[in-house]
């Protein structure tokens, strides 16, 4: 077996293990609600799928509150390829994935425009579920200070 399909079975074996061993465990109720700014900067669509795994996870054992709480995924590295509208056919399941976290509004994500244009790609090259700020870093300071999320980061391996 090589390398790369061994990988590709290990962060959803862990994922899952991480689950079953914490399924129904929730955070005390001085943790909730929780905000949280992911640092997403990672290279394959594999550890992509591992930052939204891990958010999901967190706004499943947080109660998915989005009144209240707040899970913010930054793009900023070479992942925000993955979601130019013409590699849909590409990432279409990691598109879908994205965009169905996104719909109940606990879990936002976010794209540094910079990051694009560094790619010679605009901001109408990406999914209309995106939003686009000017400066990726930028974003995840503005949400430290000003709305008092906690960083993560994201990483190429996964979980």
């Amino acid at each position: 077996m090589t390398t790369e399909i061994r990988n590709q079975f290990v962060g959803p074996l862990i994922l899952t293990l991480i689950c079953l061993c914490h399924g129904g465990m929730a955070l005390s109720d001085d943790m909730l609600p929780l905000r949280v700014v992911y640092d997403v900067a990672v290279d394959t669509p594999e550890a992509v799928d591992n930052a939204l795994a891990r958010a999901s996870h967190l706004s499943n054992m947080t109660g998915a509150d989005p009144l209240e709480g707040s899970i913010v995924l930054v793009l900023r590295g070479n992942e925000v390829a993955f979601f130019a509208k013409d590699e849909y056919t590409t990432h279409k399941q990691l598109v879908e994935r994205a965009r169905s976290l996104s719909v109940g509004g606990i879990i936002k994500i976010r794209m540094s425009e910079l990051a694009l244009k560094v790619r010679g790609m605009s901001a109408g090259d990406v999914h209309d579920f995106i939003e686009i700020v000017p400066f990726g870093d930028a974003e995840i300071a503005r949400l430290q200070i000003k709305e008092s999320h906690a960083y993560l980061q994201a990483h190429n391996l996964a979980p």
